[in-house]
């Protein structure tokens, strides 16, 4: 028979796990999220010269009570892009990121990923990671650039450990976004780094913009 030292250990540690696994989740949240600023970045469609977007299926991975939508950008002369924008509680958004995602999903990964800054029109910056991957199958060659990035206010971030950065925010943040902007990439030549066309980066620009700008209202 268990003495009653050790059965309040037990019942500790059960509570404990329970106290956590609610916070994570935000079961016991106060806070109530803006669906209108979720619906108005899961809506947005990037606006960039003559790149027309398409609503596309995602095959992201979400996790609990977390949603994902992606759209498809191709322009007249045949450049291209895919923003998908993932939102949920912070547990479920800061994890399953593309090096893992689409390694397990049959990609690998060839560059990255790395933290990169990118400076916008006006002066702000946007941090995220960036990594290059490939699929070969028997009838093509898939080779795509991801950038990724969270935000909880409208400046996009990429910490060393997203999981512990925004487990620190659980009982003040309601809503983690997560923004991804795939593009195609280039064959490269040796071993030197394929470099993004002038339109594709503008068009990333574009995104990260947008997307930012949306966090207040605007689009």
């Amino acid at each position: 028979m268990l003495k009653t030292p050790i059965l309040v250990v037990i019942a500790t540690l059960i509570v404990g796990g329970a106290l956590v696994h609610g916070a994570v989740t935000q079961r016991w949240s106060v806070f109530t999220p803006n669906p209108a600023q979720t619906e108005r970045l899961h809506g947005l469609e990037v606006r960039y010269a003559d790149w027309q977007p398409t609503l596309v299926p995602t095959d992201m991975p979400t996790n609990e009570r977390s949603i994902a939508t992606s759209r498809r950008y191709i322009s007249t002369d045949g450049h291209s892009g895919v923003t998908t924008i993932i939102s949920g509680i912070p547990g479920s958004v800061s994890t399953h990121t593309p090096d893992i995602c689409y390694v397990g999903s049959g990609y690998k990964c060839l560059r990255g990923p790395k933290r990169e800054t990118l400076d916008l029109p006006g002066g702000s910056t946007v941090t995220h990671y960036i990594a290059d991957f490939e699929k070969k199958t028997q009838s093509k060659v898939d080779r795509v650039r991801i950038r990724w990035a969270w935000s909880t206010d409208g400046t996009w971030i990429a910490p060393d450990n997203p999981r512990w950065q925004f487990a620190k925010q659980l009982n003040t943040v309601p809503v983690l976004y997560k923004l991804y902007v795939a593009t195609p990439l280039a064959e490269a030549e040796g071993d030197s780094v394929p470099e993004d066309d002038t339109p594709t980066k503008a068009f990333v620009t574009a995104a990260w913009v947008q997307f930012s700008t949306a966090f207040g209202g605007g689009k």
